[in-house]
């Protein structure tokens, strides 16, 4: 309840607007505190300086790094809490790859892949690193500083100058020489304007025999913003035969 002092009309207007303003101020505080999600049986570790979510399986048969989407950033704090990238595919599918007995990364923006891949090695191989959208970006360009992971999966992928805008994996890599065994997931219908289906065929051939393609349909789009998370780009409606697809691919 907001109560009018007695110092007259001036005094009442006075602190009527001093409560509201204060009210208001408390209102969007509120609204713009981020999300803030924890991971179960999760820890943070660091990097190399920087944070990231570690999930351990209970008996791995391997390691599994996740780069997201986006601008990569997760925004990782201190017990296995995040507040970024929550609704991206890979994220929020960690528990399915934990489940098939992997270990897995939640990384975030800033933490050298290399090195990411260096600590895993020394808990479980294979390492298998994971990238959609912008990701598959930063998975090149680790790539390309010495990152040497076993496997490689690329989802709704910046792959080739058919793709679209923006540097490609092959702009990036320059060499297919410097691929793992790499397998390509995207959705036929996927009309995010960097990730064009058509960038898939330029890329394979590129790739010289080290990439396979795995062709998803139907599920649900997002007709205002085709390139976010609850479109065809983001898999929606299918993360069950995406997850399975990835793991059919790295249990091989």
């Amino acid at each position: 309840m907001i109560r009018l002092a007695n110092s007259g009309l001036a005094g009442g207007v006075f602190c009527v607007a001093a409560a509201t303003a204060a009210l208001t101020h408390h209102t969007a505080f509120a609204e713009d505190a981020p999300r803030v999600t924890t991971v179960d049986a999760g820890k943070t570790v660091d990097i190399a300086g920087v944070k990231n979510i570690l999930i351990l399986a209970d008996h791995p048969k391997g390691s599994i790094i996740l780069l997201t989407g986006g601008d990569g950033r997760l925004n990782v704090m201190a017990g296995a809490r995040f507040t970024d990238g929550t609704d991206n595919v890979l994220i929020r599918n960690r528990d399915a790859f934990v489940g098939a007995g992997y270990d897995v990364l939640l990384v975030d923006l800033g933490t050298d892949l290399a090195t990411a891949v260096d600590y895993l090695a020394k808990l479980k191989r294979p390492v298998i690193v994971i990238g959609t959208s912008k990701g598959t970006q930063r998975a090149a360009e680790g790539l390309a500083k010495g990152a040497k992971p076993d496997m490689l999966v690329l989802s709704s992928g910046f792959l080739s100058e058919a793709s679209g805008p923006g540097d490609s994996v092959t702009s990036l890599l320059r060499s297919p020489t410097l691929l793992p065994p790499t397998l390509v997931i995207h959705h036929r219908d996927d009309h995010c304007r960097w990730t064009n289906p058509a960038g898939v065929a330029p890329f394979q051939t590129w790739g010289a025999g080290r990439v396979e393609v795995v062709w998803l349909s139907g599920g649900l789009d997002d007709e205002e913003n085709p390139c976010r998370f609850s479109a065809h780009h983001g898999f929606a409606g299918l993360d069950h035969t995406f997850t399975s697809q990835i793991l059919e691919f790295v249990q091989r």
